[in-house]
């Protein structure tokens, strides 16, 4: 019995070593292959909730909660530890009747931006998202008018909440490139394609320095081969102008 026992447990052994040799060398379904890895760029945009990969999509959720002070966080559960009264340079500063609330928007953006000479719109509400998880929106006030006045709105670092609370920027977000720099990666627009702020190799960017759609072909320190991306200016249209260089993915709230 002992032989035939030994016997056996040999015969086990070389079956389990079998299965073993097997499962490392048959890969897994589940495995994520370059082609579906997340761009590094992506991994910037720190503020996100999450950040994941969806065929030929790049899907970003954020609750939309900025990471620096604001006048807006007043009379909210953050007010005792984010809020502060506006301390920055506009004489002409009037606080808005709202105030930051929590959001849930997911923004799903093509993994792999390429032109699209239709050139869409961009939408009122969010266009793209900064690297602290806030929304980018384009150059226009309620109803497509021009910004204007609604500049006196925003606080120190160039934001502000719509009605539903939701906090955004349409102008350069002081809190980031204050912190990143001035010629820093700033996040993506739903078209994948990149945003910067408004110095590129030590010179400050006017709108007249870029393309009708507020951008321009070039190497950048994300992108060394060079891609087609996004500056922010001081001077009107600011962040994008008549439209998306790419084709836009979609947001959701």
């Amino acid at each position: 019995m002992k032989k035939k026992t030994g016997i056996f447990a040999a015969m086990a052994l070389i079956t389990i070593m079998s299965c073993k040799k097997n499962e490392t060398t048959t890969p897994s379904t589940n495995n994520t292959t370059s082609g579906d890895s997340i761009p590094a760029i992506y991994k910037k945009i720190y503020g996100a909730k999450s950040i994941t990969r969806n065929g030929d999509y790049i899907v970003i959720t954020t609750v939309d909660l900025p990471d620096h002070k604001s006048v807006y966080y007043k009379g909210t559960q953050w007010e005792s530890t984010l809020y502060q009264a506006y301390n920055g340079t506009n004489a002409s500063f009037s606080v808005n009747p709202n105030v930051i609330e929590q959001q849930s928007i997911t923004f799903t953006i093509p993994a792999n931006p390429a032109l699209n000479t239709a050139h869409s719109s961009t939408p009122m509400g969010p266009i793209g998202i900064s690297l602290n998880g806030v929304p980018f929106f384009n150059q226009y006030a309620a109803g497509g008018a021009a910004l204007g006045p609604e500049k006196n709105s925003f606080d120190q670092y160039d934001g502000h909440p719509q009605q539903s609370g939701m906090y955004h920027y349409h102008l350069e977000p002081f809190w980031l490139t204050q912190n990143k720099g001035e010629d820093a990666f700033l996040g993506v627009l739903l078209d994948g394609f990149p945003v910067y702020g408004p110095q590129e190799n030590g010179k400050t960017l006017i709108s007249s320095d870029l393309d009708a759609y507020h951008g321009h072909f070039g190497v950048t320190a994300d992108y060394p081969k060079g891609i087609y991306h996004y500056h922010i200016t001081a001077d009107a249209p600011y962040l994008n102008g008549d439209g998306f260089y790419g084709t836009a993915g979609t947001v959701s709230q």
